[in-house]
């Protein structure tokens, strides 16, 4: 079976996705990963991050996918030292002076090829296989036929990683110089600004300050910003083209996302039915989704709204206790507005989807409420099942242009 990998932007994420069913989690450090805007684990966060994805019986792969300049050498060295020292299973890098640093410093740690260097073909991943690295995560612009031919064409020990859900870049495999040339933060040093997702407009350079809208609707236009890619239904033809790995792109995205999203991906790779839990993929916030490169090229995100989604997230799960009969007291940490009887669904790694209703409110100091509206703060219900920590609360919204949303882009 193929691996799931999950992004942890931070340690919430990161429980999340080891509660709703990662194989491996790919995290960063405070320097030399791509998603500055993440979290990420600074320091001793990094060792305790990794540890407790191995209490789980799993695996931390640390992203140190940025380019190495000059003076950042010396600090890389170390850096490879401290990733041996916390017992990471691999790093994703993408400079090759990375991998003579990691073969040398930290010769216990694996050695993974990012996206960012755009393998295409089965001669550069046999090259980086003789350097010493031991997976390849793919460019996520190839076609299903192409990977098949480059895991043909590679030895049966370099393991094959191709992403599968989330954000696409314009450019290619995200190698990208806009944010640098507009703003001046580097895309490659995990600074970008997403410019390609702007409302762009056309002038004519004779008739300065006179903007043309440059539509695709009707109404405004992405002309680089693409669709989320959406592989949840395809699984099996990934598996037939000879992929070891199959990764969730967000490791800025929150712990609601991380959750449903790997929980949907393990379903299905446990057996279940696609048709089941592709609805699961829009109760988060995306673009229009597609299939990407792998059966040709990929839609933009043209359609009336950029951002789709049919849940919002309530609140995290602290602990259920038995009070009667089929009856439980469930505290959960808030996390958007619920009000009295709302009716509620619990995502559950294990029960899968239960509807509840939010019975006998209580705030955190133990008093009736009609409306939970502080943040970050323990509230309490009544509920007839008992649920688990780090079990998912949601509401689903009844906007009907959310709705009509769902078939925007259909994956396929």
């Amino acid at each position: 079976m193929m691996e799931l990998l999950a992004p942890a932007g931070g340690m919430e994420q990161l429980r999340h996705a080891l509660h709703y069913g990662a194989d491996a989690v790919y995290l960063g450090g405070s320097r030399f990963g791509l998603r500055e805007r993440a979290d990420n684990f600074p320091g001793v966060e990094l060792a305790s991050a990794i540890s407790l994805a191995h209490e789980h019986g799993k695996k931390a792969y640390v992203t140190t996918n940025a380019l190495i300049h000059q003076h950042d050498l010396m600090d890389f060295r170390a850096y490879c030292e401290d990733l041996e020292a916390m017992g990471a299973d691999a790093a994703i890098v993408s400079d090759p002076s990375a991998i003579g640093a990691l073969r040398k410093h930290a010769p216990h740690v694996a050695i993974h090829i990012s996206t960012q260097a755009s393998i295409v073909n089965a001669y550069t991943a046999r090259l980086y296989h003789d350097l010493g690295a031991s997976r390849v995560v793919l460019a996520r612009e190839l076609t299903l036929e192409e990977i098949a031919a480059i895991r043909a064409n590679t030895p049966a020990d370099l393991e094959i990683e191709v992403f599968v859900h989330g954000a696409m870049c314009i450019a290619y495999s995200g190698r990208c110089l806009i944010s640098n040339y507009l703003v001046g933060r580097d895309a490659n040093r995990g600074h970008c600004t997403q410019p390609c997702r702007w409302k762009w407009s056309l002038q004519e350079e004779t008739r300065p300050g006179e903007y043309f809208p440059i539509e695709e609707d009707g109404k405004r236009s992405f002309v680089m910003s693409s669709a989320d890619l959406n592989m949840l239904e395809h699984l099996d033809e990934l598996q037939a083209a000879g992929v070891d790995s199959i990764k969730i792109e967000g490791r800025v995205k929150g712990a609601y996302y991380v959750a449903t999203v790997t929980n949907a991906y393990r379903r299905v790779l446990d057996g279940e039915s696609p048709d089941r839990w592709k609805d699961e993929l829009h109760a988060v916030s995306h673009r229009p989704y597609h299939t990407g490169f792998y059966y040709g090229t990929p839609a933009q995100s043209y359609d009336g709204k950029e951002y789709f989604q049919t849940c919002d997230f309530v609140g995290t799960v602290i602990e259920s206790t038995p009070i009667g009969d089929e009856t439980y007291r469930t505290a959960f940490v808030l996390r958007n507005r619920l009000f009295k009887d709302d009716e509620l669904e619990v995502l559950s790694p294990t029960r899968g989807i239960l509807r509840i209703h939010a019975h006998d409110l209580t705030d955190e100091d133990g008093l009736p409420c009609r409306t939970a509206t502080h943040n970050a703060r323990r509230y309490e219900i009544t509920s007839e099942f008992q649920l688990s920590p780090l079990d998912i609360i949601r509401k689903r919204r009844g906007d009907p242009d959310v709705q009509a949303g769902r078939s925007a882009h259909p994956a396929g």
